[in-house]
């Protein structure tokens, strides 16, 4: 089945559309070319927190593949998460990347070509959000090398 584990409650994932797939697919090349070594970039794998077990989209996590054959993360540099169908469920995560200590968030909005970015997470919350949109570059705080033409990235 399609779940994952929020909030100790299971919630059924929504159907990828082809726009999801696209998204997530051009964002996984940028963010695998611009990793640094000793960071991995997982795609729709799992990550283990204190009360969820989300699929993201897109992690960079600290490690190499050896390092979680027993268990998965439980952080992250960058968690990307892409919503077409599910933005009201994504955003019901931000809270809890932002207590596993995930350094920067992305709810990719691909239907009104923007990008929102959370990063500096404090508690529950993030202390900085800021949105990106067509015709702007967007810069990874979290990953130095990461860069997306948001235009390009939508187009």
């Amino acid at each position: 089945e399609r779940t994952e584990l929020l909030r100790s409650v299971i919630v059924e994932k929504m159907t990828k559309s082809p726009l999801h797939v696209t998204i997530v697919s051009r964002l996984c090349e940028l963010v695998a070319a611009a990793a640094a070594p000793g960071t991995l970039v997982r795609k729709e794998d799992p990550m283990t927190l204190a009360d969820s077990e989300p699929e993201p989209d897109i992690a960079v996590v600290v490690g190499r593949p050896v390092d979680f054959r027993a268990t998965h993360p439980s952080t992250a540099l960058l968690v990307a998460e892409v919503a077409v169908s599910s933005e009201e469920v994504d955003r019901e995560k931000i809270a809890i990347y932002a207590e596993a200590g995930v350094a920067e968030f992305w709810l990719v909005l691909p239907l009104a070509s923007t990008i929102e970015i959370y990063a500096r997470p404090q508690g529950s919350n993030y202390r900085e959000r800021r949105t990106s949109k067509a015709g702007e570059m967007l810069e990874s705080t979290a990953v130095p090398n990461l860069r997306v033409e948001i235009a390009a990235l939508f187009g």
